[in-house]
């Protein structure tokens, strides 16, 4: 995939928008330190490069209802493109599970399931096993407590993409 070049001012631009989410013009260019049209410009541009893919709020969900947090590994019997379609297309319209990621190395997939109890997470394992979506084998892990949910840090990451 091609990437998009940024210099110091995107990624301060980037960072500002990841730690405070949409901002206004002129609290944008406070921030980062840029005056308020080169700094929109910068901004226009990012977003319309696809840097930009929204804006969240981080929700204190254990402040307003109860939840249950699980890691699942999931390993698929086949590993056509078929195959990962097939799942991937089933997983991206289950509202619980909140994260997807797939790996190399021995499981396919690393899914993050938030549901209200462990038995409504298990009705979710039910319906995905009741789909024949081709899983051969997969092993759940229960959250207890999160130690860390953040942002990347932008800045150190670019500090070191040449290595």
């Amino acid at each position: 995939m091609r990437k998009v070049a940024i210099d110091a001012a995107d990624i301060r631009i980037l960072r500002a928008l990841q730690l405070h989410g949409q901002l206004s013009k002129t609290k944008l260019s406070e921030i980062v330190n840029l005056s308020p049209t080169p700094c929109w410009i910068r901004f226009t541009r990012l977003k319309e490069a696809g840097l930009i893919r929204g804006y969240h709020a981080d929700i204190a969900i254990d402040k307003i209802a109860n939840s249950t947090t699980v890691v699942v590994t999931v390993s698929l019997e086949g590993h056509r493109k078929s195959n990962f379609t097939r799942f991937e297309d089933y997983i991206a319209r289950v509202d619980e599970i909140v994260e997807c990621m797939a790996t190399g190395g021995g499981m396919d997939y690393v899914l993050k399931v938030v549901a209200p109890s462990l038995s409504a997470f298990q009705n979710v394992m039910d319906r995905l096993l009741s789909e024949e979506l081709g899983i051969a084998r997969y092993m759940t892990y229960i959250g207890t407590r999160e130690i860390k949910s953040t942002q990347l840090n932008l800045s150190s990451l670019m500090a070191n993409h040449d290595d």
